[in-house]
């Protein structure tokens, strides 16, 4: 299947809650921070709740908010939540055996590509949405330092 935006979606999302804290968010707001859709929004919050990640609350005041604190969420997290299968496509059908490149190529690339998603894996697992938010927020605050 391979990696989709639905994961740079649930990160974004998830950052924008911790950067509001206890304040609940609509989908539409976080849809405007993401110039986005409030349906594609609202879909993959209902799969980041689905993994435990976010609450909502309905009505009116209503909205998501995290379920966990932002350093106890890791990039991984968002990532499983809303991704599918491998991350690197393989082969959509399997090429000839009458081919030596052929008859070998799809266990090559499945232990190669197997042994990359796992250092992605990793090293999202690494990050958490914490980290994202204090890299945000120190941007935001060098933008906002007059010129010398």
């Amino acid at each position: 299947m391979g990696l989709s935006s639905r994961s740079a979606v649930a990160i974004h999302a998830l950052t924008m809650l911790a950067r509001w804290g206890e304040r609940s968010l609509t989908s539409a707001e976080i849809a405007d921070s993401l110039a986005s859709n409030p349906v594609l929004v609202r879909r993959i919050l209902g799969s980041l709740r689905d993994a435990g990640l976010v609450w909502s609350t309905e009505g009116r005041g209503g909205g998501w908010s995290l379920a966990r604190a932002p350093r106890e969420i890791t990039l991984y997290d968002a990532y499983s939540a809303v991704e599918e299968g491998p991350i690197l496509s393989r082969h959509a059908h399997p090429p000839s055996d009458a081919c030596e490149v052929g008859r070998n190529m799809q266990a090559v690339l499945e232990a190669e590509f197997r042994d990359a998603e796992r250092a992605m894996e990793e090293r999202l697992g690494r990050t958490t949405i914490a980290h994202l938010l204090r890299q945000v927020l120190d941007i935001e605050r060098e933008l906002a330092l007059p010129n010398r």
